[in-house]
């Protein structure tokens, strides 16, 4: 079977593309015992977190500093006398919020701070920079020094409008309690002081605009009332209302009459030219129009209509010279000279109308200014007295107003600061403010332990190798075969105990997890294929030292103590290690097989523990391994082997190193990749499986070595191993000497 899968050349057509896998394993969402999982593999950084956490919690709970706070509480009122405000200027309509925060704002601000600053000379206060004064003193003056000063003031001070009234709490926290209660008060009365200045100067200069203006106002009304005293002298006007007059009343009815004769002569105007331009078979219809019911040209024209049509009926009856024809035509003829009369008279009674029209026109535009000019004589002076009149009511009513509202700004100016009340000064506080240690504590380990688990997660997601079996199922979609976990061979030398015995853990310790797991890596081979248990198995791996020679001598030795005739070959023939393993010559093997020096039955060796075992090694290395391995020679070696042995076991080199085990695989029937946990990367391992695949290797699947059996990834996986030797007799399976060399091993490299 595997030599004809090695003589069929691969399919060429997708050659570009990796021949999909026969199994595959969907990407679960990231659950909360796989959460679990990663805290339990970083365990140590995460407790690393959680203590140092802990101990600077411990020292912060310890070495706060003694804060002491002070504040006050101020209302501020939407105003004391409002009904003494000016409506239309000082009056402020708006939302109670925001006013508020307008003064939290005002509060905090900068200028406040400096007046603050400066009265207190904060700038050489000790207590307040925290240190010694400084030497020379400071001066507000110096712009780096007045923006520290505010910066620092700012900061501890803290504002904020209590929910649903109108104060202000201002609280201001500092080592000293004396500088804090200070700063507070010194805030709440620089604020009254500024609120007062701000709205009495701002009324202060309403008035002062107010007052120039009405002195100037004064001075009109004075002078308007003057000349309008002169007109009504030189009028002769007393107590009277100058401008009811019989003259105004003819003027007015003149006026109008005037207007209605331009109106029927433009309209008479309008008719005639429209009849004159006409044509004189379409005047009926304006007529029509204008007179609102039928004419007499319409009537004639109708007259007209019918009967031409009865002379056309007569016409096409009797004939054109039929007597009633005739009647009908003179008949036709008389009518059309009573239109054309009745057309020019239409024409000239509209320009009658028009001249008539005119004639009044002129009579009544001419009367109307005869009594103009009579009117015109008294009208110029009735027109003065009544500019001089309004203007000096309007002046008057001006001046009123005015000085009211400078009697009302006079006096709101006083009441204004009265809208900041002082709830609450602010006095010494008599403790610190501390935090409960508790609270500290717990707050510094809370965050210890989210920064713990942020990088432990963050190392995870870094970490490229491969650790568990779900890991690498999703990561290449392959099956695993099975997971043979870290154990450690014996490297002290026992009386009687065979170098196979001691580096082979199937040899040494049958009964051991190790011995279990290439048991099951053993079913699942036989298993994997339909029908028959695969022949020629080549196990192989990404890079060197991933445990795949290991695996080879241990799955071989299995097979060969389950009955089977096993021939293990060891086609590493750059770095072989079968020899040594089982402490066997090297001097010939398939090196010297390949050249035809040897023939199989000479070259292969046993050992006596396993008899059904035949080993192949590397032999002398060769100068082109490659070419020997691809060679005919082997594909016949490997025919002969398969018809003398039940299994062939072929130990290749790295595929990714050489292209060794790629040549190989193609002679195999089942392909092991053997990945060894933590040392693997994602990357590394997907381009070994990318490679066998596109040579068209049958990959059954991976074999995850070295697996910590205490890591977290792998917890209660080997949960059975306690009950595979329970209850056994374990010197009737285990020599004594095993038993006293268990401790003194080392770990598998290879």
């Amino acid at each position: 079977m595997g030599l004809q899968s090695a003589q069929t050349p691969p399919h060429t057509g997708g050659a570009s593309e990796p021949t999909p896998p026969a199994f595959s394993t969907a990407v679960t969402d990231t659950t909360l015992s796989e959460a679990l999982t990663t805290l339990r593999k970083r365990k140590r950084l995460l407790s690393v977190f959680v203590v140092l956490g802990l101990i600077y919690g411990i020292y912060r709970a310890v070495m706060q500093p003694h804060i002491y706070e002070a504040f006050g509480r101020i209302q501020v009122r939407s105003g004391s006398a409002d009904e003494y405000r000016m409506s239309a200027i000082s009056s402020v309509a708006g939302d109670t919020s925001q006013r508020m925060l307008t003064e939290v704002a005002i509060l905090q601000s900068d200028s406040l701070m400096l007046t603050v600053a400066r009265e207190l000379d904060l700038a050489n206060n000790p207590d307040f920079l925290g240190d010694k004064a400084p030497q020379p003193k400071a001066s507000l003056d110096d712009p780096l020094v007045r923006q520290n000063m505010i910066h620092k003031l700012q900061s501890g001070l803290r504002i904020a409008q209590v929910q649903k009234t109108e104060i202000i709490r201002i609280s201001y926290q500092s080592l000293s309690p004396k500088l804090a209660a200070d700063i507070v008060n010194k805030v709440i009365a620089a604020y009254i002081q500024r609120s007062y200045e701000t709205r009495f100067s701002s009324s202060q200069r309403i008035s002062n605009w107010l007052s120039g203006q009405l002195d100037d106002l004064k001075q009109q009304v004075q002078t308007s009332q003057e000349q309008m005293l002169d007109v009504q002298k030189r009028l002769g006007i007393l107590g009277s209302d100058p401008t009811h007059s019989q003259i105004n009343s003819s003027l007015e009815q003149l006026a109008k009459a005037s207007n209605e004769a331009r109106i029927n002569r433009i309209m008479a105007e309008s008719r005639y030219r429209m009849l004159s331009g006409m044509d004189p078979n379409s005047i009926e219809a304006p007529l029509d129009t204008m007179t609102g019911s039928q004419s007499e040209l319409g009537t004639l024209r109708s007259q007209l209509a019918t009967a031409r049509a009865a002379l056309s009926q007569m016409e096409s009856d009797l004939g054109p010279n039929h007597p009633q024809a005739k009647a009908q035509k003179a008949q036709i003829a008389e009518l059309t000279k009573e239109v054309s009369i009745e057309q020019e008279r239409l024409v000239l009674q509209s320009k009658q109308i028009l001249d008539a029209a005119r004639i009044n026109e002129n009579e009544t535009l001419r009367t109307l200014e005869a009594e103009q000019a009579n009117a015109y004589k008294l009208r110029d002076d009735l027109v003065e007295y009544t500019i001089r009149q309004r203007e000096f009511e309007s002046n008057r009513a001006l001046y009123e107003g005015l000085l009211q509202k400078l009697r009302t700004a006079g006096v709101e100016a006083g009441l204004e600061s009265l809208e900041i009340d002082v709830v609450d000064a602010a006095m010494l506080p008599a403790t610190p403010i501390l935090k409960p240690k508790s609270t500290v504590i717990l707050t510094y380990l809370f965050f210890g332990t989210l920064a713990g688990i942020i990088l432990c997660f963050l190392l995870e997601n870094l970490d490229t190798g491969l650790r568990s079996v779900a890991e690498i199922e999703g990561i290449i979609e392959l099956p695993s075969l099975a997971v043979i976990p870290r154990f450690r061979r014996s490297t002290a030398e026992v009386p009687g105990q065979s170098v196979a015995a001691r580096n082979i853990i199937s040899l040494s310790q049958p009964k051991s997890q190790s011995a279990e797991a290439f048991r099951s890596l053993r079913t699942a081979l036989l298993l994997s294929s339909a029908g028959h248990p695969p022949k020629f198995i080549q196990l192989t791996s990404a890079t060197p030292s991933e445990g795949k020679s290991t695996a080879s001598t241990n799955l071989a030795t299995i097979l060969a103590q389950g009955g089977a005739r096993v021939l293990l070959i060891d086609a590493d023939m750059r770095r072989p290690t079968i020899h040594q393993r089982f402490g066997l010559s090297s001097k010939t093997g398939l090196s010297t097989l390949l050249t035809g020096a040897i023939t199989l039955e000479n070259a292969v060796q046993q050992i006596p523990e396993i008899p059904n075992l035949d080993i192949l090694v590397s032999g002398p290395m060769p100068p082109f391994p490659t070419e020997m391995l691809s060679s005919e020679t082997m594909r016949q070696l490997l025919q002969h082997a398969g018809e003398i042995y039940t299994h062939v076991i072929i130990d290749s080199p790295p595929v990714l190193s050489v292209t060794d085990g790629v040549i190989l695989a193609r002679m195999a029937d089942a392909v092991v990749l053997v990945i060894r946990h933590g040392k693997s990367s994602k990357h590394v391992v997907r381009r070994a499986r990318d490679l066998l695949l596109r040579s068209g290797a049958p990959v059954t699947g991976v074999l995850l070595n070295a697996v910590d059996v205490s890591s977290p990834d792998y917890y209660g996986y080997y949960g059975y191993s306690g009950y595979s030797s329970a209850g056994a007799d374990a010197d009737s399976w285990q020599s004594k000497s095993d038993s006293r060399n268990s401790e003194d091993s080392e770990e598998v490299k290879r």
